[in-house]
């Protein structure tokens, strides 16, 4: 009987609505951005959200050595620091946060005019637990259309959007959730897997727009097809360590190293 009581009392915890963010002076958005050498687009980054004071912006820097954390201070960021690798970083980012929304930024990713405000309606909504932008690249070549159409067909019809489509969740998911899993590879899938255990993901109708260096690296097609290979030794339940070496292995290194892949990336 007590076994029943404690499943019960689970359920109603994760069912329970949230309850705010970190008091009456915390930012509604706090928005974590992972990174590791990026002293290039850093700055912009930090200066697209200087002086807005809804948002709190949080660097989570993964062991850079080319001045990246300090260029983000300077700019005016919050700079924490974390073992290397997205879920860690992202991890890291989210127990410095104060908001009642966290959203997850690539530093190669942009959001449209306008993202925050309907950012925080759609948190706002009864059963939401989180979501995510419609996806775009910052080319228009023919495979590139077809990357970019494909991914918008699987977010709509499974509801999933990935790493590069800036997941936002409610922080109190977020910490239900337990967080990201510090995964080698593929902690964005996992993420949005059990984020739908918490509450509707809503896709929003804007676009991200991410870079398209990976796929320039590597080509189109090969690019694409190595992303697929990834997810389906991930559903096959290949470990994450495993799918890493595979992948790093088939993409060129420089590309790995400086994309550090995830699961947002298949198109």
């Amino acid at each position: 009987m007590d076994g029943v009581q404690e499943t019960l009392s689970r359920e109603a915890e994760s069912a329970a609505p949230c309850r705010g963010g970190g008091g009456v002076s915390a930012p509604e958005i706090s928005i974590v951005v992972p990174v590791l050498n990026e002293a290039r687009r850093i700055v912009p980054l930090v200066r697209r959200f200087a002086g807005d004071p809804r948002v709190e912006l949080i660097v989570a820097d993964g062991g850079s050595t080319d001045g990246t954390p300090d260029l983000a201070a300077r700019a005016g960021a919050h700079v924490v620091s974390a073992a290397r690798g997205r879920g860690a970083q992202q991890n890291a980012g989210a127990r410095r946060a104060r908001g009642a929304i966290l959203l997850f930024l690539h530093v190669d990713t942009q959001l449209p005019s306008g993202a925050l405000d309907v950012v925080v309606r759609s948190a706002a909504a009864a059963g939401v637990a989180g979501g995510g932008f419609r996806f775009a690249l910052d080319r228009a070549s023919g495979g590139l259309r077809l990357v970019v159409g494909l991914t918008n067909l699987r977010t709509r019809f499974l509801r999933a959007p990935y790493g590069d489509q800036a997941l936002f969740v409610k922080r109190c998911v977020f910490k239900k959730m337990g967080g990201f899993r510090e995964l080698a590879i593929m902690e964005d899938l996992d993420f949005v897997r059990r984020m739908k255990k918490h509450g509707r993901i809503v896709v929003l109708p804007m676009e991200a727009t991410t870079s398209s260096r990976r796929w320039m690296a590597n080509g189109v097609l090969r690019t694409s097809l190595v992303n697929r290979l990834a997810v389906l030794m991930w559903t096959a339940g290949v470990s994450d360590r495993r799918i890493r070496k595979t992948y790093d292995r088939l993409l060129r290194r420089g590309d790995a190293e400086t994309a550090r892949v995830t699961v947002d990336e298949i198109g």
